[in-house]
């Protein structure tokens, strides 16, 4: 490589390095925090059954909800992040759904193990793609992300026991077996075949675990925090808390397609607003019905936190 070429790598690189760093001091000390609060990387050690319960009866209450989660067509998962432990509950959590969009965060962290391993080339663009790939779920920069790290890696990475993201013996849980894109062969999940696919409860532990500075390593955790960070579609679970709680911090990825509605997010905002929500529903009032899960959430996590304050 000649002076020049050098120069100009340099010249690329520096900025997008720069900017890492910026947004990195920016980010709340979630990683930080987690690592002492999240003892356990088994989620359901931190089940709580009265916020279990309490989760149940907000989301059946609903005119036409508990229809819809009888026929496993709702499902949420929320782990508390307020107090000395988590406090995790879900309602139809091992239900594995199609989930769209939301899974290209299994692409985000198989890219990030492969920078860890070596086995990918951390470049610019590649950071791009993935920012892109996250914020606005680009389709294109997904499917450019898969063809580099491949399909085979992917699944290998979600069903690592060092993560456990996609396990048979937990319903499932994260998965993706097709490009974004119409052409490419397809894989589907062995449990139910599904292309694109997910289980609130699995999700839950991804941002759980990534909380935690877990995923990959810490320095990696935060990295992938940072591509989740200022959603840059404003729907579903970012317009409910962009309305209740300005402040706060998303970290985010959704996913629509036909019926199929999902999303995910991990807040960190002031007093008793630091939780993570994940919703799967499968009905034509999908983003109506995500949209609505915030505040109910927020009404069983705000009386708790303030009686315990």
């Amino acid at each position: 490589m000649g002076k020049f070429q050098f120069r100009g790598c340099l010249l690329l690189i520096i900025p997008i390095l720069a900017l890492f760093a910026v947004h990195a001091a920016e980010l709340p000390q979630a990683t930080k925090m987690a690592s002492r609060q999240h003892k356990s990387k088994n989620l359901s050690s931190y089940r709580d059954l009265e916020l279990t319960a309490n989760l149940n009866k907000v989301l059946g209450k609903q005119p036409g909800w508990r229809r819809l989660i009888n026929q496993r067509r709702i499902a949420v998962a929320l782990v508390d992040l307020n107090g000395e432990s988590p406090r995790f509950a879900s309602v139809n959590g091992n239900a594995m759904m199609y989930a769209a969009s939301l899974p290209k965060i299994a692409i985000l962290l198989a890219a990030y193990q492969a920078f860890e391993d070596g086995s990918l080339e951390e470049t610019p663009d590649i950071h791009r793609d993935l920012i892109d790939m996250i914020r606005t779920s680009s389709n294109k920069a997904a499917t450019r992300v898969m063809d580099r790290v491949g399909m085979k890696t992917i699944e290998s990475v979600l069903r690592d026991p060092r993560y456990g993201l996609y396990d048979e013996s937990r319903g499932g849980g994260l998965w993706v077996g097709k490009r974004y894109a119409a052409e490419g062969p397809r894989r589907g999940d062995p449990l139910f075949n599904l292309s694109h696919g997910a289980t609130a409860n699995q999700v839950a532990r991804f941002y759980y675990l990534l909380a935690a500075g877990r995923l990959v390593s810490p320095g990696r955790s935060q990295q992938m925090l940072e591509d989740l960070s200022d959603p840059g579609l404003n729907h579903k679970f970012v317009a409910a808390l962009r309305l209740r709680a300005p402040a706060a911090r998303l970290y985010r990825k959704s996913g629509t397609w036909k019926d199929w509605h999902a999303d995910s997010v991990l807040v960190r905002g002031r007093q008793w607003r630091n939780y993570i929500l994940v919703a799967l529903v499968q009905s034509p009032n999908g983003e109506k019905i995500v949209n609505a899960i915030v505040p109910l959430v927020e009404s069983i996590i705000e009386p708790t936190f303030s009686a315990t304050s």
